[in-house]
């Protein structure tokens, strides 16, 4: 599906929420990595992506990797980790339970 312009692998709806993850605060894509495309969770890049499990390493946190479902902003990792569960541009809510799986996109310490 094509969302603010960007192909989001596995997204059901538009502000790029999945079948995993359908709730209202979720609306972020993320960009692996590994293959450099967006999907909404890591389930949907295991179902629909390159099989690696790749993360994004420290020194590249200041890459657009996370789009934002509900104004098509995109982040830098490091804005992402720091914003709070709020987009900065407009200030729609993202899940704080996404905090549970950063290890498996970029390189923090688990949980």
């Amino acid at each position: 599906m094509f969302i603010h312009g960007f192909h989001i692998k596995g997204a059901v709806d538009r502000e790029t929420r999945c079948k995993h993850y359908n709730g209202s605060n979720d609306r972020v894509a993320i960009k692996f990595y590994c293959c450099k495309m967006f999907f909404p969770c890591y389930q949907c890049h295991a179902e629909y992506g390159c099989g690696k499990k790749m993360v994004w390493p420290t020194r590249l946190f200041d890459e657009p990797a996370i789009l934002c479902g509900s104004c098509g902003t995109t982040l830098s990792i490091r804005s992402y980790l720091t914003c709070q569960n709020a987009c900065p541009t407009c200030g729609a809510s993202f899940n704080p339970g996404c905090a549970m799986h950063r290890h498996l996109y970029f390189a923090v310490a688990e949980r």
